[in-house]
């Protein structure tokens, strides 16, 4: 399996302290996109201008020759034997602290037979398990992969479709179709929502975000909303590509319009959680 970073004391990935297995590979092209680097599922060679000391080591584009790191693989083939041992390094912090493991990426559930394999070994393991994901996938492996977490938190990013495709280059309707799906097999999720100024901050998104939410049978009905920021432009430029090219307004959302969104999900009876 393909892993581009593991996070070790990861907070906000779901309950307690946990540790984060990151998949390379994702068939979303979001524009804010925290993690660029995930979208493709081979490895990848990043280039750290500012770390550069022009010696030749990295003749040939050897990244493992670089002194100084400047150069630097993204992607790395772990077994599944290596990964737990990885893991179990944490487990008494992860335990005592009500936590886990959480599968992210890029976008797990686009590797679904090693996501899998990995979650089950976990559940014989005792642990915790997670998945967050944008549930772009066929049902019958949304299914599979909810047999074998405890959570999911569920990325939704924008209620109108074409809009969805505009700014993450494919659709909604699966995305929706998934949701209604984990609620039909009573699994256990968050939805967390990206308030990004300019894309999905308006009032007509979030009346349409809360209609289709209070429409569904979902017994956790807790929102994480998400400040924007642009964290992912500077690992564009180590990728050799460009942030937003196409220049769609992008902004951080005001205090003011962070609790009127949180205010709206509230009032409709969902606990909204800001960050998280």
């Amino acid at each position: 399996m393909i892993i581009f970073d593991i996070k070790r004391y990861a907070i906000n990935d779901g309950p307690g302290i946990r540790t984060t297995i990151f998949f390379k590979g994702c068939p979303l092209r979001c524009v804010w996109c925290h993690n660029p680097e995930s979208w493709t599922a081979e490895p990848q060679i990043l280039f750290n201008k500012n770390k550069c000391i022009h010696c030749p080591r990295c003749v040939g584009n050897n990244a493992d020759e670089c002194p100084t790191t400047a150069r630097e693989i993204c992607g790395r083939n772990w077994t599944l034997d290596a990964l737990i041992k990885e893991i179990e390094k944490e487990r008494d912090i992860m335990q005592d602290s009500g936590g886990g493991v959480t599968l992210c990426g890029g976008e797990p559930l686009m590797h679904s037979e090693d996501a899998l394999q990995l979650l089950k070994e976990l559940g014989h393991r005792g642990l915790h398990r997670c998945v967050d994901t944008t549930l772009y996938a066929p049902a019958e492996i949304v299914r599979e992969i909810a047999a074998n977490c405890e959570l999911l938190l569920v990325d939704l990013k924008l209620m109108d479709s074409e809009l969805h495709r505009q700014y993450t280059g494919v659709g909604n309707e699966l995305i929706l179709d998934n949701i209604r799906l984990l609620c039909e097999l009573d699994a256990d999720f968050f939805i967390r929502i990206p308030l990004i100024e300019g894309v999905n901050t308006n009032e007509t998104n979030i009346r349409q975000t809360i209609e289709f939410l209070s429409s569904l049978n979902w017994k956790r009905r807790t929102v994480n909303l998400l400040p924007y920021h642009d964290v992912g432009k500077d690992k564009h430029v180590r990728m050799g590509s460009k942030y937003n090219p196409k220049g769609y307004p992008l902004g951080a959302p005001s205090e003011e319009t962070q609790q009127r969104c949180a205010t709206a999900f509230t009032s409709a009876g969902f606990t909204a959680i800001i960050g998280g």
